[in-house]
């Protein structure tokens, strides 16, 4: 057994993984949370001992979850991950203050996660569209906004694919002088950027463990003030103070809650390092291809995530190539089904469909060091040259 999980633990940190955005390795912290909890038992909604001791675990990962985005625990409802908070937040039953007018419409940026773009629980989603450089259009936001109403708007804090960080704290501006209500899908910028609830003046934040070394299957939904209440998706149980019915996942959560601490603590020097990282890739990658194209590489990104791509190499056949080269990368979000599909955040910016085709995303995280990143440019030479081989500017 021994054997088997160290055997385990050296596949997750392998220096051969670049896909970080779609998923995290479980930390040892969150790992030996999760089996501490595993080996009780208790509800806890129980009152006895057992079920106390069960929901000292959910409130202590509460508090930990809620201190990494600048919130108040009690404003932290726990999920089933980030798509459950997404559909979670997106109701037009919103009431802030006591104001329970219904939300008449859903605005969604064009560069937004799969399940932002579903609408959620409303019937349609009208479409903020982005710049070129791929950030939200604010001035076409603040058209839209003019047709009054009470609009819920959802931007995401950086996007999944291309890392660019979006101007929420201007867009909440024009939301909340329109009357509207700001949902915020942080789940790609968790654990990469300062995140200060608070600050972004968001009323609503989307989280999920996974990417910053918790389990998957855990997430939350995250108020920015104490007077909001959304319609719960499910209802039976006055679980998470009645917003999600169901037994909590108490080791789930215990592991959310022991990354999150993980992160607080190590996120000011880890960024830096993501930064050094990401250059001396971005670095490597042009001076084997200079045509190489960078998406978004002059705005503000993730310090972690490159989408790059090469006029005429299809992204499906290069990610297979990496793949055979013991390199994981990917095309973009990890939420289609393991398709290779044009990306829709590419098209909103109005990148060319064969340009778009090309587009690979490689994502860095805690365990990825500087033999690594030359093992990824070592391949990136090897792959590149063998793809492309007779195209113009091409070293043999």
């Amino acid at each position: 057994m021994t054997g088997l999980r160290k055997g385990m633990a050296e596949e997750m940190t392998d220096t051969g993984y670049f896909d970080w955005n779609a998923t995290a390795p479980l930390r040892p912290q969150a790992r030996a949370a999760m089996l501490a909890v595993l080996d009780r038992v208790g509800n806890p909604s129980s009152v006895h001992a057992q079920g106390r001791a069960a929901r000292h675990h959910v409130e202590a990962a509460r508090g930990e979850v809620a201190a990494l985005v600048g919130a108040a625990a009690k404003n932290v409802t726990f999920t089933a991950g980030g798509t459950e908070a997404n559909m979670l937040a997106l109701t037009p039953a919103i009431d802030i203050g006591g104001n329970k007018a219904p939300c008449d419409r859903l605005l969604a940026s064009t560069i937004e996660h799969p399940s932002v773009r579903a609408g959620g629980r409303f019937g349609a989603v009208t479409d903020i569209p982005v710049t070129a450089g791929g950030v939200v259009d604010l001035a076409a936001l603040e058209r839209l906004l003019a047709g009054g109403g009470r609009p819920l708007v959802s931007v995401m804090l950086a996007n999944n694919e291309t890392g660019a960080v979006q101007p929420i704290p201007e867009v909440a501006r024009l939301v909340h002088q329109a009357g509207g209500v700001l949902h915020v899908d942080a789940v790609q910028a968790l654990g990469r950027i300062d995140i200060d609830i608070n600050a972004l003046r968001a009323d609503l934040l989307t989280l999920s463990a996974h990417k910053i070394g918790g389990p998957q299957g855990v997430g939350a939904l995250v108020t920015g003030r104490d007077d909001l209440h959304v319609a719960p998706l499910t209802t039976g149980g006055g679980q998470e103070r009645g917003r999600r019915a169901g037994t909590e996942n108490v080791a789930g959560i215990a592991g959310f809650g022991a990354a999150a601490a993980v992160v607080a603590a190590a996120l000011p020097a880890e960024q830096a390092r993501m930064r050094a990282l990401r250059g001396r890739l971005e670095a490597g990658l042009k001076a084997a291809r200079p045509d190489a194209v960078i998406f978004c590489e002059a705005l503000e990104r993730l310090p972690n995530t490159t989408l790059v791509a090469i006029a005429g190499m299809k992204a499906e056949t290069a990610i297979i190539a990496f793949d055979l080269a013991g390199i994981a990368v990917s095309s973009g979000s990890a939420c289609s089904s393991g398709k290779v599909t044009p990306s829709h955040v590419l098209g909103a910016m109005g990148v060319a469909p064969a340009l778009a085709g090309a587009a690979i995303r490689i994502s860095l995280g805690w365990s990825t060091t500087d033999a690594a990143v030359e093992r990824l440019l070592d391949a990136w030479n090897k792959v590149t040259s063998s793809l492309l081989k007779g195209q113009t500017g091409l070293a043999a």
